[in-house]
């Protein structure tokens, strides 16, 4: 079922590797540098001394962890399923576009939300959240059939390091066409934040326009004898029972998923409150979170380039153990500085890693999947990431509010990075290459 005849072919890598750059404008505005700051910034009002109603940010991070928590669950139950029904059903492109145009749609909608309408842009984010994660199942899974097995960790890394180009770009455009300039455009109000508001129109119109080469190239998996809609669910939970049962043959991927748990909830952590953190600590404004987010995503993009070659020649686990060393320095001189210096280092460090980290653990799965299986693992891939993600932010949210503490809540990324490394050193690299039937590099 794998599409082998677009593997290995540049111009299927390319469109492949332009949905990252589409989608990555979502993942850095609306979830970590923009968005994100601006709603537990401003979106969340509570009265003060004299009852007068203003920003509460402890309120709105508390809440926007909530809303990361709720995406984070969805998701985990969502995803192993309907991996799975699009692997028999040979839909994988069809729920690619379905779930980017309801990203897309809510990203919209997040717009609408004034100040004080706090649950309903969190019931916009968390649908456009959801939509976008459940999206990169179907995304990921198209991996090993467009790349060869010796070139699967760069093709991987191509993808990160256009996905941080294209963050970067957009996240550029908002920051001197939205944010920065003291007359917002277009008779944008920026007495209730309007002007900040309209940056995820310009997310959605970016992650609509890039997107399409990828549909226009990419093709879709081809079954024969696809079955009716009931039988087609059926056979997608019986699929699972299956690869449940031979948990044994794919010991190597239960290995690397269960690590991954760990070391990619205290990642999501970290984006999703990096800037949040920026702002509320060290005093960070909009602009210099937005300067901050440049900083960051052109190191990751380094990042991504230099250890996606290494990844082809060391192995996607020496990768990733070398990305969780520096993720782990990063965080340590985040939570323990109050110099603004020393954290543009550590947020460097955690570019420089955060692309090898998500490159690696992509490509080092694509190699362990077997032909017939790949959007069923990617799914439970994404279960990996999302099936105890909410545990991060909801432990930042109750050690924010318990000390009062934006640094104390961070912190918990460094255990989490800990024991996801620990549990990595279980993972036998030649022996999931070996096991899933595919050649070696």
């Amino acid at each position: 079922m794998a599409l082998t005849a677009q593997r290995g072919d540049r111009k299927a890598i390319w469109a492949w590797s332009l949905y990252d750059f589409a989608n990555s404008s979502f993942t850095t505005l609306v979830v970590t540098f923009i968005y994100g700051t601006y709603f537990t910034g401003y979106m969340v009002l509570g009265p003060d001394a004299s009852g007068a109603l203003v920003p509460d940010a402890e309120a709105g991070t508390v809440l926007w962890s909530r809303a990361v928590t709720i995406t984070a669950i969805v998701v985990a139950l969502l995803s192993p399923i309907l991996g799975a029904f699009a692997d028999r059903g040979g839909a994988r492109k069809r729920f690619l576009l379905a779930m980017t145009v309801i990203c897309v749609v809510g990203t919209v909608a997040l717009y609408t939300s004034e100040p004080g309408q706090a649950l309903q842009a969190l019931v916009w984010f968390v649908i456009a959240n959801v939509a976008f994660e459940t999206a990169q199942v179907f995304y990921n899974a198209y991996l090993p059939d467009v790349a060869r097995p010796e070139q699967i960790g760069r093709i991987s890394g191509y993808g990160w390091a256009l996905g941080y180009v294209g963050g970067l770009l957009c996240l550029a455009i908002a920051l001197v066409v939205f944010v920065n300039p003291e007359v917002a455009p277009f008779g944008l109000d920026k007495a209730t934040g309007e002007h900040v508001r309209a940056t995820n129109l310009l997310v959605a119109g970016w992650f609509a326009l890039f997107s399409i080469p990828t549909f226009l190239v990419l093709r879709e998996v081809q079954v024969e004898n696809r079955p009716a809609f009931g039988t087609l669910v059926r056979e997608s939970f019986g699929e699972l029972a299956e690869t449940a049962r031979e948990l044994r043959r794919f010991r190597q991927i239960v290995r690397l998923l269960i690590a991954r748990i760990f070391y990619n909830d205290g990642l999501v952590t970290l984006i999703a409150f990096g800037g949040i953190y920026a702002q509320g600590t060290l005093g960070f404004s909009i602009s210099e979170v937005l300067l901050f987010g440049i900083v960051l995503n052109v190191a990751a993009m380094i990042g991504a380039l230099g250890f996606g070659f290494l990844d082809d020649r060391i192995g996607g686990r020496p990768v990733l153990f070398i990305s969780l060393a520096l993720l782990t320095v990063a965080a340590i001189l985040a939570v323990s500085t109050t110099n603004t210096t020393v954290f543009w280092v550590s947020g460097i460090l955690v570019g420089l890693a955060i692309g090898p980290n998500q490159s690696a653990s992509r490509s080092l799965l694509g190699r362990f999947v077997p032909d017939d299986k790949e959007t069923e693992f990617y799914g439970f891939f994404a279960f990996s990431g999302k099936a105890t993600a909410f545990i991060g932010p909801f432990l930042l949210g109750v050690l924010t509010a318990a000390f009062d503490s934006q640094r104390v809540g961070i912190s918990i990324v460094v255990v989490l990075f800990a024991i996801g490394a620990a549990l990595l050193t279980r993972v036998d690299e030649a022996e999931g290459i070996r096991l899933s039937g595919r050649p070696a590099a």
